[in-house]
């Protein structure tokens, strides 16, 4: 049996990416990543040529059968996510659990690297012994109920949010949950990177009072 490497990538700079998981892009026999144009420019930046295949959150479940089939033949298979690490909030998950179940005697094998949520947590300046991880919060059906439950967390949590609901989130928070402490990494190890800590509501002025609001959000709520 062959081996499945999960290998973590950069979440926005490139040079975030370790010895061990250009190693294993470079020996491996073939790479699935949920965006094949994501991952060309990384294996461009460091001169890595390798079969590609897409598999994003809609074919996952379709081509565990197909990572098994090279498996079987003592092929070693890469899957990557558009950035971080695979299967946290980003597809990952199903095929790992396919592999299992069809192809036990496979080596599945985590090569560990970028992650926004513990990118955040290390310079958000909080006690991050326990947190919890929400994710994206649901568009429309049950996002009042997680809403909810992170109001009535005793925990850090963690959210990840779009430019585009940024906003309607800190208008959230500050009617569920006025008086906590919210932390937003934007554009996190890229060349805008910021934080801003605050109320929801301060929050909420600082990014309204800019042209746009671009980027992808890590968010830290904290009930005081």
């Amino acid at each position: 049996m062959g081996t499945l490497s999960i290998v973590a990538t950069p979440i926005g700079n490139l040079e975030d990416i370790t010895l061990r998981a250009l190693r294993t892009l470079r020996e491996c026999d073939v790479i699935y990543a949920e965006d094949t144009r994501v991952i060309a420019k990384l294996l461009t930046r460091h001169e890595l040529h390798k079969p590609l295949q897409r598999m994003d959150a809609a074919t996952e479940g379709k081509k565990g059968e197909e990572v098994v089939a090279r498996l079987a033949a003592g092929e070693r298979v890469v899957f990557v996510s558009d950035a971080g690490t695979p299967g946290i909030s980003d597809p990952g998950a199903r095929l790992v659990a396919y592999v299992r179940e069809h192809a036990p005697e496979a080596v599945i094998e985590a090569i560990p690297g970028p992650s926004a949520i513990t990118a955040l947590l290390s310079i958000a300046g909080i006690d991050a012994t326990r947190f919890s991880f929400f994710g994206f919060l649901p568009h429309k059906k049950g996002r009042m109920t997680m809403l909810r439950e992170v109001a009535a967390s005793p925990l850090p949590v963690v959210l990840y949010e779009s430019p585009h609901r940024i906003l309607k989130l800190m208008e959230e928070l500050a009617a569920a949950l006025p008086a906590c402490r919210v932390t937003v990494g934007r554009e996190l190890t890229k060349m805008h990177e910021e934080v801003i800590a605050g109320s929801p509501s301060e929050i909420s002025a600082s990014l309204e009072s800019r042209d746009a609001v671009r980027g992808e959000f890590v968010v830290i709520v904290e009930a005081i």
